[in-house]
């Protein structure tokens, strides 16, 4: 099989890769970066890269330059997503909700029989309950989070595609908040900012944890979610996934990951002021809409199981013991490193610490859920 990955250089998109160079069934990977990583280290140097910014304005060009690449492949994978500059909403919307106008028109323009789409749970509307959902709750989006309201875009943009172009099959992963050690620091300057104490966090020293009341989530490390999207480019499956940890994270859980933290509860109000005035002074790149989100995001629980006999992946148990619960608070502040783990050479093995090993009581399964195999409210 020939993928192409629109994004591979990113968090989800490295983690992609390292599954797709994993599995015997493919043959080459082409990976579409607007900046290209370090192609002489692992695990970048096992694919061909090519450089292209699907922002640019000139959108012809753009979809002409993609569809070239796309052409002999057996299915191409989008995970491109910009998520800063965050008050750039105009550039946002170009690249992430355009930018996958562009691949799905590239696509047809090639002839790929496969579309793999990178959506996410920031897509549902907004729920007050913990009670489980399918994937048939509305794409609608949360309002007030300009994450959530192009997600929902996004979605449409693909609903466009199915209903005009039915040879494409298109498959959408709507994944929950996704970790791994080595991008802690892209995940802090997204999100956090320079103020918050991370060096507290990596060192369990932080003396307590202010949450939002009511707060809960669900996460899944990368390399399992990168274990679902190799799942369904080698099964050519279709239609929407949702990819979680099977836990279901509250205030007392975050607090524990970050081991020595002691939770303090605040009025979700309070808190979205707060981080609306450190907003508009700069203080922090988040806006009020990502609390927003997390707030009103719904939630499940995959029902573990294996592949079914006819191929569809349908929910599955990932062989992997969970590793992002242990990966959270060591990611935290942490520099990006590229380490070839598999034959590390003298100054690999200077430049990257071993892996920890996560503990026992902190190992997670995590499944990807589809239609009626999920559980119901």
């Amino acid at each position: 099989m020939r993928i192409v990955v629109v994004g591979q250089s990113g968090n989800v998109g490295t983690a992609v890769l390292r599954a797709l160079r994993s599995a015997p069934e493919v043959d080459s990977v082409l990976g579409i970066a607007r900046r290209l990583p370090d192609r002489t280290s692992a695990p970048y140097q096992d694919a061909d890269w090519a450089a292209l910014d699907i922002s640019d304005p000139d959108e012809e060009s753009v979809v002409d330059t993609l569809a070239t690449h796309f052409r002999g492949a057996d299915a191409v994978v989008h995970l491109a997503w910009l998520i800063q500059p965050n008050r750039d909403r105009e550039l946002l919307r170009r690249t992430n909700v355009e930018g996958t106008r562009r691949v799905a028109a590239a696509v047809v323009r090639a002839g790929v029989p496969h579309l793999v789409v990178a959506s996410s749970v920031g897509a549902y509307a907004t729920v007050d309950d913990d009670a489980t959902r399918r994937e048939d709750w509305p794409t609608t989006g949360i309002p007030t989070s300009h994450y959530s309201v192009d997600k929902a875009a996004q979605e449409r943009v693909l609903d466009e595609l199915e209903r005009d172009h039915p040879e494409v099959g298109v498959a959408r992963l709507r994944t929950a908040l996704v970790f791994q050690g080595d991008a802690g620091h892209e995940i802090v300057r997204y999100f956090v900012g320079p103020l918050a104490p991370v060096s507290l966090l990596r060192r369990h020293r932080l003396p307590l944890l202010p949450l939002p009341a009511g707060l809960r989530l669900q996460a899944v490390h990368a390399d399992d979610a990168a274990d679902a999207y190799l799942q369904v480019v080698l099964q050519r499956a279709t239609g929407a996934f949702n990819v979680a940890a099977h836990d279901l994270l509250r205030g007392p859980d975050l607090a524990r990951l970050a081991d020595h933290g002691r939770l303090v509860e605040l009025p979700p109000a309070t808190v979205r002021t707060a981080l609306a005035l450190a907003y508009a002074a700069h203080a922090v790149p988040a806006d009020p809409g990502w609390l927003d989100m997390g707030m009103g995001a719904l939630s499940w629980t995959p029902r573990a199981r294996r592949r079914s006999s006819a191929g569809s992946p349908g929910t599955r148990r990932h062989r992997r013991s969970k590793r992002w619960s242990a990966a959270w608070p060591r990611a935290a502040g942490s520099p990006p490193r590229r380490c070839d783990r598999a034959r590390p050479s003298p100054s690999a093995r200077r430049r990257c610490p071993p892996r920890s090993r996560t503990p026992p009581s902190h190992r997670r399964s995590t499944a990807i859920c589809s239609g009626s195999t999920c559980p119901t409210t």
